[in-house]
């Protein structure tokens, strides 16, 4: 509840403060200027950041790793364009540090150890990197991919679902074999 209330009742109390006291300092088309620019310039930086977290997320899935790291730069990323695109210098500063490669990392990485702690303390684990045994380790040993089969006997073909097939066959059945 503490959260809401910062942010939907003093966080634009802050912003409102702010941006009058700066309008009376520069003029009010300047503040508003100032603003819109800010809000230009997050984008274009939102573009750039947002492609190459998608470009990182991609490379390590396709080297078969969970992007749990990127995953979490991607919500910051937005969160980060949701306060620049907010009218306010607060909002932006804040925005910006989300979009600021270092300071997002860092925010990324609080927010990973925030989510093992949590997930440790529940009926569940969550891990980046690690498989159900654990890193590395399977039920064939360490270093082994544990959903890796060892034997080559798939067999390729078609199938089709008939469970209703058989249950239309066992009503008709029922019905016309009387029991006694």
């Amino acid at each position: 509840m503490g959260v809401f209330l910062f942010l939907f009742i003093v966080m634009p109390i802050v912003e409102m403060t702010i941006l009058i006291k700066v309008g009376t300092m520069i003029g009010a088309l300047n503040t508003v200027g100032l603003v819109l620019l800010t809000a230009v310039i997050g984008a274009a930086l939102l573009r750039q950041q947002g492609l190459s977290t998608l470009l990182k997320a991609n490379q390590r899935l396709n080297s078969g790793e969970l992007p749990a790291q990127e995953v979490a730069e991607g919500l910051i990323l937005a969160v980060g364009g949701a306060l620049l695109l907010t009218p306010g210098f607060v909002t932006d500063t804040i925005g910006f540090l989300c979009l600021i490669p270092g300071s997002r990392h860092w925010l990324a990485g609080q927010a990973m150890k925030r989510m093992v702690v949590a997930g440790q303390s529940g009926s569940f684990s969550f891990r980046a990197g690690s498989g159900p045994f654990g890193p590395g380790q399977g039920p064939k040993g360490p270093g082994q991919d544990p959903f890796r089969s060892d034997r080559d006997d798939i067999i390729e073909g078609e199938y089709r679902d008939e469970t209703e097939r058989d249950h239309e066959r066992l009503d008709r059945d029922d019905r016309n074999d009387p029991k006694p």
